[in-house]
């Protein structure tokens, strides 16, 4: 099945030529009627022996409803431009004409409408020549131009031979197994309920499926499938398709929203785009210009960022990331329009490189437009690359789902970036496996490591080093990420690693010469009472606060309660004595603690406690015991 697109000025014939083609009106609003102008889309179809089933969109030609023509064009495999042969090529023309261009929609014809009105020979030759003068350069360059009739009949036969020529060399539409229907028309029928129609993409669906409408993220269920007026059980990708939903109302669903499968799609308020402005554009694209963009069914609002300067001029193109006021639904690859919010302008288009971009990126960022110029090589492996340098440590799951391609690409691809070092691939800590790194993203790391411990052990020369957790946090990378690096470092001996405090190899605490002088008074102070050691405040009076926070760091004292500090040796042989004494079986009181070590019951009590306090001991009346291990 295929789905073909009208184009073409007000009043040139198209609803008249689709009626003529097919024995359907289009035009199915009173309104339309009365006016005798399409205002809204309109849908018909025929049955060609060559190609099937084939579908027409008809879209709108007068200028006041271009919006509801862009709903219309996306999606389908060709367009017939109409021009009237009285009176040939029309603002409108060149407008709709720049659209299709802008879409890429490289298969068309043109047909010259209304001959019937036109007696002179000559006349249609030179409307002919301003026709193909105005193809020139565009997408239609080479299309066929055909002359036709549809009050007459002269040169629909032609017609309906050329459009199945144009046809036969497309291939059929892709199932990637991810359905998505960009809706362009809801209504209700009576004992039917909600119906949606459109064109399906990238997947079939079947009846009772389970479906989700996006953005709005509300759930439905497929009671009904038809194409053109035929039920089916199964849609398949690229046919016009209308679905009755249940469990959902009509006043719920607006065209261009999606249907697609629970979970498949998801929602984006930010995309990185390839921009290309008409060169007949009324004016210069800005950075931060307030835009209407138009993607398939789709109308959305939202603020243009350009990557490569203040502005884009009638006939460039460049690299932007546009943000939208709203959540919307799209993919990679694909094609936009951009219009001036007032007065309502074509400015361009352009084509979606990445649909949910990580970060907002900052402007003239050469790394950032190497990996964007990456995402559009067309070497699959060049995509891969971008991908692994957006997303450093991704694993192999994370590619697949993103990039869409089969695991044996993908390893061939990874293999080869691998082997020739643009990408390294690192042990995992959990279920997903390995993860893959950017050669220069990793070196970029590894210096910026050495960089940060060079200054904490400048600005703390008496700590031993920095926690996973702050350097993770400086580094601006995950908890897993900083494991997984961190697994790496160590291995290249990057770094060093004792006690859960991260240093550079070799990095040694060293003590001023008065520091060692305070420390050695000290300790003298202690070797007289061993046991009644100083408490915490007379400690960092004789220490400094600095010097005796670096020997609790480093496991010289601990601090057992806020007032009571012990030497490690100390502490060491007081740990000893309960482990053994309760060990006996022993119910060791705080007496027997005191005495044992002819200390006082401030030291007594606070050890004891701390001890409850870590999980060794824990008190039973008087007494404490060993705490049983569970």
């Amino acid at each position: 099945m295929r789905v073909i697109g009208t184009a073409g000025h007000v009043d040139h014939g198209k609803s008249t030529l689709v009626k003529a083609l097919t024995g359907i009106d289009p035009d199915r609003l009173k309104e339309e009627k009365k006016r005798q102008m399409t205002i809204d889309l309109g849908f018909a179809w025929y049955e060609s022996q060559a190609q099937g089933d084939i579908g027409i969109v008809d879209v709108p030609g007068h200028r006041d409803f271009i919006e509801n023509m862009l709903a219309g064009i996306g999606g389908i495999d060709a367009v017939l431009l109409m021009i009237a042969a009285d009176e040939g090529v029309m603002p409108q023309t060149s407008e709709h004409l720049a659209i299709i261009d802008l879409l890429h929609i490289n298969t068309g014809l043109i047909v010259l409408t209304k001959i019937d009105l036109i007696d002179d020979p000559d006349w249609l030759d030179l409307v002919e020549m301003e026709v193909s003068e105005k193809v020139v350069g565009t997408c239609l360059e080479k299309a066929p131009l055909l002359r036709v009739s549809a009050m007459t009949g002269e040169g629909m036969p032609e017609l309906r031979k050329t459009i199945d020529e144009l046809l036969a060399p497309l291939s059929p539409r892709p199932d990637f197994g991810r359905p998505r229907l960009p809706i362009d028309r809801v209504f209700s029928l009576t004992g039917f309920g909600t119906i949606v129609t459109g064109t399906l993409l990238d997947g079939s669906f079947k009846l009772d499926h389970e479906v989700e409408i996006l953005p709005s993220h509300r759930m439905a269920r497929i009671r009904g499938l038809q194409t053109h007026k035929k039920t089916e059980k199964t849609a398949f990708p690229g046919s016009r398709t209308a679905i009755n939903l249940s469990g959902i109302d009509a006043s719920e669903i607006d065209r261009g929203e999606v249907v697609a499968l629970p979970g498949m799609f998801k929602p984006t308020q930010r995309i990185d785009a390839r921009l290309e402005l008409l060169k007949d554009a009324p004016t210069a694209l800005k950075h931060n210009d307030f835009v209407k963009l138009f993607v398939l069914t789709s109308e959305s609002t939202g603020r243009v960022r350009l990557l490569q300067g203040q502005e884009l001029k009638p006939g460039d193109s460049g690299w932007a990331q546009i943000e939208f006021e709203r959540e919307i639904v799209l993919e990679k690859k694909d094609r936009f329009i951009l219009r001036r919010m007032s007065p309502a302008q074509t400015l361009g288009g352009g084509e979606v490189v990445d649909a949910h971009p990580t970060a907002r990126y900052k402007l003239n960022d050469s790394g950032i437009i190497e990996r964007l110029e990456l995402k559009t090589a067309p070497a699959l492996e060049n995509t891969i690359l971008a991908f692994i340098l957006e997303t450093p440590f991704t694993s192999i799951q994370e590619i697949k789902e993103r990039l869409k391609i089969t695991p044996e690409s993908l390893h061939e691809n990874l293999d080869g970036l691998i082997v020739n070092g643009k990408v390294l691939v690192f042990e995992g800590i959990d279920s997903a496996g390995k993860r893959y790194v950017p050669w220069g993203f990793w070196q970029g790391l590894s210096a910026r490591v050495f960089e940060i411990l060079n200054q904490y052990h400048q600005q703390f020369p008496l700590r031993n080093g920095i926690s996973s957790e702050e350097l993770a946090r400086r580094l601006r990378i995950s908890t897993g990420n900083m494991l997984i690096s961190l697994n790496q470092w160590i291995d290249e001996k990057v770094v060093e690693q004792i006690d859960e405090v991260i240093s550079l190899p070799g990095f040694i605490i060293r003590y001023s010469a008065n520091q060692t002088r305070r420390l050695e008074k000290y300790y003298a102070l202690i070797d007289q009472q061993a046991f009644i050691p100083p408490g915490v405040k007379e400690s960092k009076e004789m220490l400094t606060d600095e010097l005796y926070q670096s020997l609790v760091d480093r496991g010289l004292l601990i601090q057992v309660s806020s007032e009571v500090v012990l030497r490690e040796k100390e502490y060491r042989l007081m740990l000893d004595y309960v482990q053994n004494e309760c060990g006996k079986g022993v119910l060791l009181t705080l007496a027997q603690f005191r005495d044992h070590f002819n200390t006082n019951r401030k030291v007594s009590q606070s050890f004891l406690e701390h001890l409850d306090r870590n999980g060794v001991t824990q008190r039973e009346g008087e007494g404490r015991r060993l705490k049983k291990k569970t």
